[in-house]
C-alpha cells in the first residue's frame, strides 16, 4: 500500500484471533471523542474479556484497542451494529491498517495470488514472504524462529476467521457487503486490495 514503506514493522499481533465478540463489547464501551486508552481501562474494569489471568486480559484488550482505534467513527458505528460478516471484514481492515506486515501480506500475497488464480496458501508462502521482507528489515531479521512460528499461526487464524482463507487454506474471493464496500471505496479505494478480488465488486456501487 502507498505509504506503507514509511511505517515501522510492528509485530505485536501474535495474540489470539480476530476477537469479534470481544471487540464488539469493547467498541460499545467507547465514547465518541474519548481517548482509546480510557476505553481500554473501562474494558478491563467491566470484565469485557473474561479470562482467568488478568495479564492475559490486559494483553488481549490492548490488542483489540490497537485495532479498533484504526477505524473511523462511521466505520466503528457500522462495526457495532453490523452483521457478523461486516464486523469480521472491518476487523480485518483494522488489522491491515494497524500492521504494515499484514497490509503487505494481504496485498502482495493474498490479492496477487487470487488474481492469478493461485488460491492455495501454505505456511511456506508465509515463510518465503517474511524472509524476503527480513532482507530489508533488521527488526524482522531478528525475530526468533519461535516468534515467527507464532506470528504465522496467528495470521492464518486471523485470515480464516475473517473468511479471507477457507478452513483448508484456500484464498477466498471477497464478498463485502454493499455498506462495507461503499465505506472503504469512499475512504481509500486502495484498501480494497486487502480483500482478495474485492475491486471486482465496484460495479455494484
Amino acid at each position: 500500500m502507498e505509504g506503507a514503506a514509511q511505517r515501522p514493522y510492528l509485530m505485536s499481533f501474535g495474540t489470539g484471533g480476530l476477537f469479534v465478540n470481544e471487540s464488539v463489547a469493547v467498541a460499545r464501551l467507547h465514547l465518541r471523542g474519548e481517548v482509546w486508552d480510557s476505553t481500554a481501562v473501562a474494558a478491563q474494569q467491566s470484565g469485557a474479556f473474561p479470562v482467568r489471568k488478568a495479564t492475559s486480559a490486559r494483553r488481549s484488550i490492548r490488542e483489540i484497542v490497537n485495532r479498533l482505534r484504526q477505524l473511523s467513527a462511521d466505520e466503528l458505528a457500522l462495526f457495532i451494529d453490523g452483521e457478523r460478516s461486516e464486523q469480521a471484514a472491518l476487523l480485518w481492515l483494522a488489522a491491515c491498517r494497524a500492521y504494515r506486515f499484514i497490509d503487505e501480506f494481504a496485498v502482495e500475497v493474498l490479492n496477487e495470488r487470487f488474481l492469478s488464480l493461485r488460491t492455495d496458501l501454505t505456511y511456506d508462502d508465509f515463510d518465503t514472504f517474511l524472509a524476503a521482507k527480513a532482507e530489508w528489515s533488521p527488526k524482522l531479521a531478528s525475530l526468533s524462529s519461535t516468534t515467527r512460528a507464532k506470528l504465522r499461526a496467528v495470521l492464518f487464524r486471523l485470515m480464516r476467521e475473517a473468511e479471507i482463507l477457507s478452513q483448508d487454506d484456500r484464498i477466498l474471493g471477497a464478498m463485502l457487503s454493499p455498506r462495507v464496500l461503499a465505506m472503504i471505496h469512499a475512504g481509500n479505494p486502495d484498501e480494497l486490495r486487502f480483500f482478495p478480488g474485492a475491486e471486482r465488486q465496484l460495479g455494484g456501487i
